[in-house]
């Protein structure tokens, strides 16, 4: 073997070592800009297990890593863990080995895999009637929840019926087409300055809705369909500019739809999540995520007094292929690198905590979440 042959592969060597090293994912270490006490509650059941509740908790993006980069943040502990059970959901869509949100709500709200971008539609862009609409049908309270705008993928399944996701303005109108009690996220735009000249939020009042844009104007409502829109265009700021805004809007939600002596279906997103692994944004994942922890604290507690709700927290996807590679609980840091700006294939965890919540344990796909909804709210499956 040459000198020259041999500096060559040297060189070559040199090449990819130092190739490699660029391309290594930038590690990044934060802390919290809030965190909370975490208290015990615990689910006592009656002997009748009856479920008349569900509340629904999405955590948009929220693969493992994220819940656990959450509890690092907030010094080991998460509301999350008051859940005494918990299974891993299949992601993957009609079309794609990797879904979006989408197909993901869609899976979850109506029970059939659809391809990505599809808003309660099925692959031939057949409307699927969704576990909101039957929950109306037999006589429940429904609502949802976002920290996006309302017509965002996520809550726009649960409602609508289109085939892209993009719809927004058609998506807004669908929502007139239902008897939702409360929703309550951005968009604004999307009902009161629309292309087409409409204003969906007239038609909203005329319906005996009390149509709101911000949670100062939410609080003292006590009664009655709801309405909030609390962005003026699209979606609420970051978490660290709503406050509180998403377990305060959960907890107004549960008071008005509890109401309802037969029950309710609540579904609560928390939209952030998605956003900070798409932007490989470490400090915005781990705030968004303590933010949703608090959230599901106000389910929990509601729960456990209430003896009849079915609490489940569970994500669409991962976003950002999100590893941890140190940190400290002591000092609640996290040392994070993120491998993709997109949303990953893995699997993602489910909890429950309530009557009926030993069905959420193994390994399923993300459709069979609404089967069990059906189940335990022991209506038939009208599909």
């Amino acid at each position: 073997m040459t000198k020259k042959f041999l500096l060559i592969i040297c060189l070559s060597i040199l090449s990819i070592v130092s190739c490699q090293e660029a391309k290594s994912p930038e590690r990044t270490t934060v802390r919290a800009n809030k965190t909370h006490e975490v208290s015990k509650i615990v689910y006592a059941p009656d002997s009748t297990q009856e479920v008349k509740n569900i509340i629904f908790l999405v955590g948009d993006g929220m693969g493992i890593t994220q819940v656990y980069a959450g509890m690092t943040a907030n010094h080991g502990k998460l509301f999350i863990e008051n859940m005494p059970v918990m299974g891993m959901s299949k992601t993957y869509s009609s079309d794609k080995y990797i879904t979006d949100s989408a197909s993901g709500a869609t899976a979850f709200s109506a029970g059939k895999k659809t391809y990505n971008g599809a808003i309660g539609v099925d692959p031939d862009g057949k409307p699927i009637e969704t576990i909101l609409e039957i929950a109306e049908k037999n006589g429940l309270a429904t609502g949802l929840v976002a920290t996006s705008s309302i017509t965002h993928a996520t809550p726009a399944s649960f409602i609508a019926h289109q085939p892209k996701r993009n719809m927004e303005e058609e998506i807004a109108a669908d929502f007139l087409k239902t008897d939702i009690d409360v929703f309550i996220g951005g968009g604004k735009k999307f009902f009161a300055d629309r292309e087409d000249g409409k204003d969906l939020t007239v038609d909203l009042k005329d319906k005996g809705y009390q149509v709101v844009y911000s949670m100062d104007d939410l609080a003292p409502i006590t009664s009655g369909k709801v309405a909030a829109l609390t962005a003026e265009n699209e979606n609420p700021p970051y978490s660290k500019g709503r406050e509180d805004m998403l377990p305060n809007a959960a907890e107004k939600a549960i008071e008005l739809l509890s109401q309802n002596e037969k029950g309710f279906f609540l579904m609560v997103e928390g939209s952030q999540i998605d956003w900070g692994g798409h932007a490989n944004d470490i400090q915005y994942v781990v705030d968004e995520m303590l933010d949703f922890d608090r959230t599901i604290a106000k389910a929990l507690e509601f729960a456990a007094k209430d003896k009849h709700t079915l609490v489940v927290v569970t994500a669409d996807h991962e976003t950002g292929g999100l590893t941890l590679n140190g940190g400290s609980i002591e000092n609640g840091e996290v040392n994070a690198m993120f491998t993709t700006g997109s949303h990953t294939a893995v699997s993602v965890p489910v909890f429950a905590f309530g009557p009926q919540a030993e069905q959420f344990s193994g390994y399923f796909e993300n459709t069979a979440i609404f089967d069990k909804f059906l189940k335990a709210y022991q209506f038939q499956n009208q599909q």
